[in-house]
């Protein structure tokens, strides 16, 4: 495992913070106003639908931080996405699981059930938005640009500033003529 950061971890904590405290808040809500429609059961079906949307959702950013830290291992993008497909697998299957479980129970209350997970996926994709919206991250991020070491130049070489227009790319093979005298009576000449 790396200890370099990768570039979009911050956002994903973020969003799992401010998830979570949404979520608080949402339960408090959803369970108010499950308690005024449908009593003891409305409270149970708007809490533990809230809790699902919180946890059904976290576990992709979750897994995405988790697996982020074999960040630079040679398995690294195996290592990723096996985790997040897992973590994915693991949501379905939880899902699945749950579903079958709760349906027919006498105290669900379906409707509020139903609302209280749909409350906690727009409030939840609310904050995505909103967070990926102001972090700040670069266009080209996790990358390091080639930089000039010494040993590329010759000793004692000093490259113009200006490469002649003679020795410019694609004039390398054009052999410069020589002057030719006017005169053919020119001292020197027989």
């Amino acid at each position: 495992m790396s200890p370099s950061p990768v570039s979009s971890n911050p956002i994903l904590r973020r969003t799992l913070i401010w998830s979570a405290l949404s979520m608080v808040i949402l339960a408090v809500v959803a369970g108010t106003v499950g308690f005024l429609v449908g009593g003891g059961e409305g409270l149970v079906s708007g809490l533990l639908g809230v809790v699902l949307a919180m946890l059904f959702l976290g576990i992709t950013g979750l897994s995405i931080l988790i697996a982020n830290r074999w960040f630079g291992d040679p398995l690294y993008v195996q290592l990723f996405f096996a985790i997040v497909l897992g973590g994915w697998l693991l949501k379905l299957g939880l899902f699945v699981v749950v579903m079958i479980v709760l349906s027919g129970q006498p105290w669900i209350h379906p409707m509020v059930f139903f609302l209280s997970i749909v409350a906690g996926v727009i409030v939840s994709l609310a904050i995505d938005v909103l967070v990926l919206t102001k972090m700040r991250l670069p266009n080209v991020s996790d990358a390091s640009l080639p930089t000039e070491a010494p040993e590329d130049r010759a000793p004692g070489v000093q490259l113009p500033p200006v490469v002649p227009e003679d020795r410019a790319p694609g004039r390398h093979h054009i052999v410069p003529e020589k002057p030719v005298d006017e005169d053919p009576a020119a001292p020197g000449r027989s």
